[in-house]
């Protein structure tokens, strides 16, 4: 089967295993390759379970430690002699936290096979994995845990400051990475369920753009001989910025804590999927991170990942509720964010683009600097204290998704004709509301049902 694509049709979305497609998950915090604690096959499970398409793992050239941001039982912190990495231990002692050094130059078979095998339990159920191959450094102690610091290795590779190990500043050390990333794209060349990102955060830290550039380039020159290549994502910023210059490899532009999506309406242009394939720190309440997923796939976007703290290494179901993590995550969420999979998935979505102007009862309009590019993305106020966004295929569908207030009366500026309309229960999935409509006139005037916090409506010509 030929990998996860950009949808020919609509760039904005995928094309995977013959279908349009919409990555949506909450997923685990990125360790479980890296850490032998945890139990993937478990957890794959639990995302299958939950109607979830997405998940995200390190590859295990970063790792944090017990502590680390204040996130409970780390995933992304292994415990002493349990964490694996794709470079060999040495039969030198002096690793950071006990063991081994490793040996740069000679591979870990046991984390391939260990690599591999999630590949393939997460291909079995249907779930694409983002392969995230660096991220920097963000404390000086997470550099001194890594196995590119000098102190770390037996090859004398990595005596560099924490801010130039992702430089092209060392020969020695851009060597060493050059070769995980051709050892780790050989290995997973078969793999359909698969794009890379190059840099996690490469803006929280000294990542230049030339080396940046570099490894994308070596990406790219590794599988320029493959029956087929897969896709990569540049991680842009936090919240929001206009991509720049982009590099012509890349097909999607990922952003964290995108809140509100204006970063969507920024990069359109662009016609590749944008994503916030990180979100957290905002607080524990499954409503935040419903409805920041509802807005930014209601925005145009193609790809949404809530980062989970109810998965552990002891809790691979993602049952963990007494956590005292920077975010959220639960089971009631993921139920949540199956149904916006469910929503977007029952439309024909590629043939859909943003349009809030349709949008026209009881509004006042706000702007913000972020509209200055020639596509009108606005956000509106409507009676009932409500935001709301659009997708639309003109004539055709339409779906709407409203949040805050109780209930809303709503115009809409659509053509003469005979529709269905639907409204849904964002967190149980319940259509509260049908009716059959035979418009005629130039505004369509419909009132929802009353609701708590948000309510989703699928408006569709009959």
């Amino acid at each position: 089967m030929q990998p996860l694509a950009l949808h020919p049709d609509n760039p904005h979305y995928f094309m995977w295993r013959g279908k349009p497609t919409v990555l949506i998950t909450s997923g685990e915090h990125y360790g479980a390759v890296l850490n032998l604690d945890v139990d993937y096959v478990t957890y794959l499970d639990t995302l299958a379970a939950d109607g979830l398409n997405l998940t995200r793992t390190f590859v295990g050239t970063y790792r944090e430690i017990p502590g680390s941001f204040g996130i409970t039982d780390n995933v992304l912190a292994p415990l002493p002699h349990r964490y694996l990495t794709p470079w060999a231990r040495s039969d030198t002692p002096g690793y950071f936290d006990g063991g081994n050094k490793f040996d740069l130059t000679q591979w870990d078979q046991t984390f391939f096979k260990r690599l591999k095998d999630f590949m393939t339990q997460a291909s079995r159920r249907g779930i694409v994995v983002e392969m995230n191959l660096f991220s920097p450094r963000y404390e000086d102690e997470l550099w001194q845990a890594n196995p590119m610091h000098a102190a770390n290795n037996v090859n004398n590779v990595g005596n560099v400051p924490a801010n130039e190990a992702y430089t092209t500043r060392h020969p020695d050390l851009l060597a060493v990475q050059d070769a995980v990333v051709h050892k780790i794209v050989t290995e997973l060349q078969e793999f359909d369920n698969l794009y890379y990102e190059v840099c996690n955060e490469p803006y929280a830290s000294d990542v230049t753009r030339d080396w940046h550039d570099h490894i994308t380039a070596t990406i790219v020159d590794t599988e320029k001989d493959f029956p087929a290549t897969h896709l990569i994502s540049h991680n842009v910023a936090n919240g929001c910025a206009k991509v720049e210059h982009p590099h012509p490899a890349i097909s999607i532009f990922n952003f964290h804590y995108s809140h509100p999506p204006d970063t969507v309406a920024m990069n359109y242009h662009l016609n590749k999927v944008v994503g916030e394939n990180e979100t957290g720190f905002r607080g524990k309440a499954d409503v935040l991170y419903r409805t920041e997923g509802w807005d930014f796939i209601m925005a145009g976007g193609g790809l949404y990942n809530n980062l989970d703290y109810s998965f552990t290494p002891q809790h691979p179901r993602g049952d963990f509720l007494d956590y005292k993590s920077p975010g959220g995550g639960s089971p009631a969420l993921r139920k949540q964010l199956k149904i916006l999979q469910d929503f977007i998935s029952s439309f024909s979505f590629i043939k859909m683009s943003p349009d809030n102007s349709i949008i026209k009862g009881g509004a006042s309009v706000f702007k913000g600097n972020w509209l200055q590019d020639s596509i009108s993305r606005i956000k509106l106020r409507i009676t009932g204290g409500a935001s709301a966004r659009a997708l639309v295929e003109p004539g055709r569908a339409y779906a709407i998704y409203l949040q805050g207030g109780t209930q809303v009366h709503l115009g809409l500026a659509i053509p003469t004709g005979t529709y269905k309309a639907e409204w849904l229960n964002t967190q149980t999935g319940n259509i509260e509301k049908t009716e059959a409509i035979n418009h005629q006139g130039d505004e369509l005037r419909l009132v929802s049902p009353t609701y708590t916090e948000d309510i989703a409506l699928r408006l569709v010509a009959m």
